[in-house]
């Protein structure tokens, strides 16, 4: 008897269909409904736009992008020096549709109500198809918060920083369409100690802001080194000072920038990262002399916004993936979701994921307002303790996203693994979970206003009772100056639950406040899964499944 009658062992069945070419933007019921409550529906077709493109076209981009990493070329066939980096075609079709759509500059471009919250919705849309590429965005459009304040610098270099033309070329910024800016402040003895940076800035004939230098150190980490031109610090005769360095000198000459290696990272790989050397490049002076970090400081802030969307984006991502397998597949004759306890879980990491989107955008709501004090002091506490708890959230979420699909989600042809190993750096990149506590420790002390601002907000639990209590709590903790800096993170953590409870309460389904409010207030559960009973889980799941249009 021939074998070959057997050679067909199985067909392909119980397995989900693929995930790809949704709209990320309308199928996402919380997204559009807390982008509206933050006045940015006027921005309702791009949105639906760039959904249409992040679910589609550019999560393909990203899985393409992320298997064939930067490459650094450092001279030339001829032996000179060029430090290039190569990207795959894929990282700069994403680059293009960031650019296009405004990414980098909406804000800027179009200083209205609901502007920052409509480039955070774009921004989230983004980093679901692939997070790498949002670190030039970020940057870009965090820049422009500090050049601004330097007139003559400003005047050249802003309106091709605006642009939406994204142009990659290795040319000077006088033949460029478009340009986009890196970062490169931390150095290897101090990390984020930007005290302890030795680079130093010699000035090349009168000193001051808007003045040439040339730059002589080392830079430990320069995010995004193919970009146009970084902000970087160095020590002047007066002290610790802003730079913006060029990559390329003005006649089109190498500004002596030699890159010596790039980053071999976790994550985060479709982006390159790299160590670089200063031997005489030229820069200009940002802001006061001697006041550096105070001038970067409003930069840092937006980067610090962007890292707590881009974690909120990533939760998201996770969820659909988890959401969508459950729904296809079963396990002894039933779908998963239709599971009591998988049922839990998938509802615990729905609630996790609107918090942290409404909790991002509440931020974007109060950066766009400074003229409103009360709303100026909020964000400056909001930006630290949403920094530290949604990035901090991100990582275990997603690795109970992945334990839904089982060993499925754990391979590299799912997007999981990806995202598993993404969800890290936003922690650490522009100051990890302690350097956020202590920050917010710092604006609680320096600031009473701070406090105030916080306990308007949350308004004694609007009434409702539980986070009343939550509120009281809250208030004996912010009191009790005893062993402050030992206990910080667990103090961030309850002024971010309070507020995540605080944004639901008023502004998502009572089905979804109860919920979180039971489950973070009340329970103050840690693992996944852990729904007191009488939680609606069915409500939950279907408000945060992706769907058809309404």
């Amino acid at each position: 008897m021939s074998l070959e009658q057997y050679a067909e062992t199985h067909t392909v069945t119980n397995q989900p269909t693929p995930l790809d070419g949704s709209n990320l933007y309308r199928g996402d019921r919380p997204l559009r409904e807390w982008l509206q409550r933050f006045g940015a529906a006027w921005g309702e077709a791009r949105l639906a736009e760039y959904g249409e493109l992040a679910g589609g076209p550019l999560l393909a981009a990203g899985f393409a992008a992320n298997r064939q990493p930067p490459e650094l070329h450092t001279h030339d066939r001829y032996g000179y020096r060029i430090d290039q980096v190569e990207f795959h075609p894929n990282w700069h079709r994403l680059m293009q549709a960031g650019i296009a759509h405004g990414l980098h500059a909406l804000p800027w471009r179009e200083p209205r109500p609901g502007a920052q919250v409509l480039r955070a919705g774009l921004f989230y849309l983004h980093n679901q198809a692939e997070a790498g590429s949002a670190c030039p965005l970020t940057m870009t459009h965090a820049g422009v918060a500090v050049l601004r304040r330097q007139g003559e610098l400003a005047e050249s270099w802003l309106p091709k920083i605006l642009s939406l033309d994204y142009d990659p070329r290795p040319l000077p910024m006088g033949e460029k369409r478009g340009l986009a800016l890196g970062m490169a402040l931390t150095e290897k003895q101090g990390g984020t100690d930007l005290r302890a940076n030795s680079t130093r800035a010699f000035a090349v004939g009168a000193p001051g802001p808007g003045q040439a230098y040339e730059l002589l150190g080392h830079k430990w980490f320069c995010s995004a080194p193919m970009s146009d031109a970084f902000l970087t610090l160095a020590h002047s005769e007066q002290g610790l000072s802003c730079f913006l360095l060029p990559r390329l000198r003005p006649d089109g000459s190498h500004n002596r920038i030699y890159i010596q290696r790039l980053k071999d990272k976790q994550g985060n790989r479709s982006n390159a990262s790299a160590e670089l050397e200063y031997r005489g490049a030229l820069a200009w002076m940002v802001g006061e002399e001697g006041r550096g970090i105070a001038t970067i400081l409003e930069m840092v802030a937006l980067t610090r916004f962007d890292c707590m969307t881009g974690s909120a984006a990533l939760m998201r991502q996770a969820l659909s993936q988890a959401l969508h397998h459950c729904a296809q597949r079963q396990v002894g004759g039933r779908a998963l979701e239709a599971q009591p306890l998988m049922q839990n879980v998938l509802a615990d990491l729905a609630l996790d994921s609107e918090a942290a989107l409404a909790l991002s955008l509440r931020l974007g709501h109060a950066l766009e307002r400074p003229e409103d004090e009360q709303e100026r002091h909020f964000a400056r506490l909001l930006t630290a303790v949403g920094k530290y708890w949604v990035c901090k959230r991100a990582p275990a979420f997603i690795g109970e996203a992945q334990e839904c699909l089982g060993g499925a989600g754990y391979v590299e042809e799912s997007i999981l693994p990806r995202l598993y190993r993404e969800a890290p750096v936003n922690s650490i990149w522009e100051g990890s979970g302690n350097v956020q506590c202590l920050d917010v420790l710092r604006s609680l002390e320096k600031t009473p206003a701070v406090a105030e601002a916080l306990l308007a907000e949350l308004d004694d639990g609007h009434g409702e009772a539980r986070l009343k209590a939550q509120v009281l709590r809250l208030k004996h903790a912010l009191h009790d100056r005893e062993g402050l800096e030992y206990r910080a993170r667990q103090l961030c953590g309850e002024i971010a639950v309070a507020l995540q409870a605080s944004l639901l309460l008023r502004g998502a389904p009572q089905v979804v406040s109860d919920a979180f409010i039971a489950a973070r207030v009340d329970a103050r559960e840690q693992v996944y899964g852990c729904l007191p009973r009488g939680v609606e889980v069915a409500a939950l799941l279907a408000r945060s499944r992706l769907q058809a249009f309404d």
